[in-house]
């Protein structure tokens, strides 16, 4: 930071007169983007200034400065702006334990990204979710199996987050070098933030031990600053020891800035700003001006929000000046000039990449790749997996087992295709197979989605009219005119028009039938929406939705009366990026257990296909349901209906195989008793279906480990409100899990002979070599995930171990595998007392080796580090 801002700002800026910067330096790429940003930095008016400082970068049409928004998300694939690849949650993708899967995914995210972005420019867009600053990796410590966001996360320990988070950013930001840079990504959400969600604008993490801090919450962090050079950061919502995150100087200045060297940008977390005067939030300035300038002193530069235009009056005020303001703009616009954002497309080399490789069948390859090692096979009796195929009869049932959505995870894009798990089970069976599917259950509550489309009929049969116009405001007579006969699937992606004939951009549609009601009852209609909609029943406006955030599900319900008609008119309007509308309507029948356990009483095997959903676990929701309560968690366990309908299955001798799909760990205690194997498949992305159906079947031998532990249930939980460590995670917990962390099997055999040291004493300033061997003693190629863990026997308050190496390794049967770990400065990092921080530290430890967290699975080798 300082190294940029001496060298720039007091050259550049204050010695511009005179000087080569006094021509058109920042429109002209010889000049370095310091150079650039310093030179335009002179040219912008107070207004113009702090117009740049807000996530919507306005238009200076006097300079030719075209809007920016840098808004923009890549979670696990480009997010919120139509077709994209979408790749399994990050908490699946951490399942793999394999950095360099995860740096080809987001090579190729990065590319469909940058794709994308041209694409949209050329037509002159330049909206949310169109840039080039992608808000993307979530590596806070999934602490607490509660928080909803947690699957965001890439698992519950701090080197894991940062290996892997490292590996994120360096796949979109690319090599950093002479030209552009390819994308920047951001490391949020910063600091010491993993819910819970309810009271996250009020929260104050507080009272948090230092150890706890350096040696927890904020190490991914600083691998993400330091090794990675990750170019953003977001501060996070809540308080940190009294003071907002986007206003703490222990967080932002002592630590990100000066000791960490950072001289990217820092956004705030959307509307946090807010929050620091909002009298139902942390309340703990005056008014915006207060507390935009408190922001900007204390480094976030960026604003995602609507506080900072008070700058101007805080400058006339005297609570920032306005040289103290540019120190944060000139770190935004030296972004821009680093993104080649700010010149011609033709300048830019990321520029040539094509649009036809967003969604394209290689990069579907790659995500069935990454939703086959997420695939974690927890339980196995008596080898019941892999399934034989052959005159099978199988029953799939289960709320998880044929939806499409549920894959995708939240902050997702929308992939060409999805194959759901009943998908890919009838792809893979044979032709002498049979597959029942009887869904059974939803997620919670006793009723279940049955759709009475059909039950809709316009004046040419069953379905809807539509009638589409090629302007956005249904102006004039429809340019198209066509009928609908089954439920909405429009997607504008990959230049899929609504009908043919209708724009990609710019349209509008009217969708009208008659709703002809069999039985009366409440009738819920469904919307999977990117656009404006609106639905009126009988002429009357009872539903209106405006996709801010890409596609949403949005329901709503009404009662209705046997004999009567409804008239039902649906308008639609395309608003930003990519065109999307799914719809359908049906009833909530109860559910009757009895009965689905009935029709799939003369099957061989039951595939129930359980867990929870995105629409139920994620970021401040609005869901209030058993277990449930604003996207966090209650209640770990498998929610109650799904328990009694597997119960009942059991008693009626049925063999179960479960696949669970969530984003969190699920408290496994009655489930062990009725099924004969577990498969965690998490929310697996577009291909998801293919991977399970390969696992189950043996097509694939799984090999995804749990990159978070498995507990019993809520009461081996501490306080979710409270920060400190003791007693969370594999690495202070000291209960015995359901499975823990770094646990999943195999469909064969791995054998570890004893790990041998190249030295038993290192110096501090050494480095030595572990070398383990590892042999394939099954009946299956496959892979193993070696992992290597510290532990440290004199430290009473440290952790039990700590992970500090882990390699994915493939191993054909009846070979062996030579494994090294290097023990580098960081693999023997330790808390230090005197010096407050995590350093090399000497003293006596053991090097673990094994296949899990589990004290039995893993063999000791006894180190000492010594000063030099």
């Amino acid at each position: 930071m300082i190294r940029k801002l001496i060298g720039v700002c007091l050259v550049s800026v204050f010695l511009l007169a005179g000087s080569a910067c006094s021509t058109e330096v920042w429109k002209d790429n010889a000049y370095s983007p310091e150079e650039r940003a310093a030179d335009l930095l002179t040219k912008l008016t107070l207004e113009e200034k702090v117009s740049l400082m807000l996530d919507r970068n306005a238009p200076i049409e006097r300079l030719g400065i075209q809007e920016y928004n840098w808004w923009n998300e890549a979670l696990h694939g480009v997010a919120r702006a139509g077709r994209a690849t979408v790749f399994p949650q990050p908490v699946g993708m951490a399942a793999s334990f394999d950095r360099d899967m995860v740096l080809d995914i987001f090579s190729v995210v990065s590319d469909e990204a940058r794709a994308k972005h041209h694409y949209f420019k050329s037509q002159g867009e330049f909206g949310r979710y169109q840039g080039l600053t992608m808000w993307t990796p979530t590596i806070n410590v999934f602490r607490d199996p509660r928080w909803g966001r947690g699957m965001e996360a890439y698992g519950e320990d701090p080197f894991m987050n940062g290996v892997l988070g490292t590996a994120v950013v360096q796949g979109l930001q690319g090599e950093r070098g002479e030209g552009y840079d390819k994308l920047h990504a951001c490391a949020k959400h910063f600091a010491v933030h993993s819910g819970p969600e309810w009271n996250r604008h009020s929260f104050d993490a507080h009272n948090i031990k230092p150890r706890d801090l350096h040696e927890t919450y904020l190490p991914a962090f600083k691998k993400l600053v330091i090794d990675g050079d990750v170019r953003m950061v977001m501060c996070a919502y809540n308080r940190f020891e009294g003071e907002p995150c986007c206003a703490s100087d222990q967080l932002m200045m002592d630590i990100l800035r000066n000791e960490w060297g950072f001289d990217g940008v820092v956004v705030s977390d959307c509307w946090a700003i807010n929050d620091f005067y909002n009298k139902e939030a942390h309340a703990t300035h005056p008014d915006a001006e207060t507390a935009s300038a408190d922001a900007v002193l204390s480094g976030t530069d960026l604003n995602c929000g609507n506080s900072y235009p008070s700058l101007i009056e805080a400058v006339e005020r005297g609570l920032i000046s306005e040289e103290e303001l540019d120190v944060s703009l000139l770190r935004v616009l030296i972004a821009r000039f680093e993104l080649g954002e700010m010149d011609a497309d033709e300048k830019v080399e990321w520029s040539k990449i094509p649009h036809s490789i967003v969604s394209s069948p290689e990069h579907g390859t790659m995500a069935l790749e990454a939703a086959r090692k997420s695939m974690t096979l927890l339980r196995n009796e008596n080898n019941r997996l892999p399934l034989e195929r052959g005159g099978l009869t199988v029953a799939v049932m289960g709320p998880n087992a044929n939806d499409s959505l549920m894959q995708w995870g939240n902050y997702n894009g929308t992939p060409a295709s999805t194959t759901t798990i009943l998908q890919g089970i009838r792809q893979t069976l044979g032709s002498d197979d049979r597959v029942i599917y009887e869904q059974g259950t939803e997620w919670v509550g006793d009723r279940i989605f049955s759709s009475v489309f059909d039950q809709c009929i316009s004046e040419a049969g069953q379905g809807f009219r539509a009638e589409y116009w090629n302007n956005p405001d249904r102006e004039g007579s429809p340019d198209v005119v066509t009928q609908v006969n089954t439920p909405f699937h429009f997607h504008t992606g990959g230049a899929t028009v609504f009908a043919p004939g209708v724009n990609l951009t710019d349209f509008s549609a009217r969708y009208t039938s008659t709703y002809y009601p069999e039985r009366s009852g409440e009738v819920f209609f469904h919307f999977y929406v990117n656009g404006v909609t609106r639905m009126l029943i009988d002429g009357e406006p009872v539903f209106e939705h405006r996709s801010n955030h890409g596609g949403r599900k949005q329901e709503y319900k009404m009662d209705v009366e046997e004999g009567k008609a409804y008239e039902i008119e649906l308008e639609f309007a395309h608003y930003m990026s990519e065109a999307e509308l799914n719809f359908n309507i049906g009833y909530m029948a109860e559910v009757d257990i009895p009965a689905s356990v009935a029709r799939v009483a003369d099957t061989d095997v039951v595939v129930f296909v359980s867990g929870i959903s995105p629409f139920l676990e994620g970021e401040e929701m609005g869901v209030d349901l058993p277990g449930f309560s604003g996207g966090d968690r209650t209640d770990i366990a498998l929610p109650a209906v799904q328990r009694e309908m597997l119960r009942a299955l059991h008693e009626a001798g049925k063999e179960i195989i479960l696949v669970n799909c969530s984003g969190s760990a699920i408290g496994f205690e009655e489930e062990l008793t009725y099924c004969q194997a577990i498969l965690q498949a998490w929310y697996p992305g577009q291909a998801g279906g293919t991977a399970v159906a390969e696992v189950l079947f043996g097509d694939y031998n799984p090999a995804g480990r749990l990159p978070v532990t498995f507990y019993k249930n809520v009461a081996q939980l501490p306080d979710f409100e409270d920060y400190n460590m003791t007693n969370r995670t594999y690495r202070y917990f000291r209960g015995e899990p359901v499975f823990p962390f770094g646990y999943g099997l195999s469909y064969t055999t791995f054998d570890y002979e004893t790990p041998e040291l190249s030295s038993e004493v290192v110096s501090l300033s050494e480095e030595a070599t572990l070398t383990v061997s590892v042999t394939n003693s099954g009946d299956f190629d496959g892979e193993e995930v070696v992992q290597l863990y510290l532990q440290k026997p004199d430290d009473a308050d440290g952790p039990l171990l700590t992970l500090r190496g882990f390699k994915r390794v493939f191993i054909a049967q009846g070979e062996t595998v030579d494994v090294k770990f290097q023990l580098t400065p960081e693999v023997i990092e330790w808390w230090n007392a005197e010096a407050q921080r995590m350093t090399p530290l000497g003293g006596d430890y053991r090097l673990m080796v094994g296949s899990s967290s589990r004290m039995e699975d893993l063999q000791a080798v006894p180190l000492t580090v010594v000063a030099p």
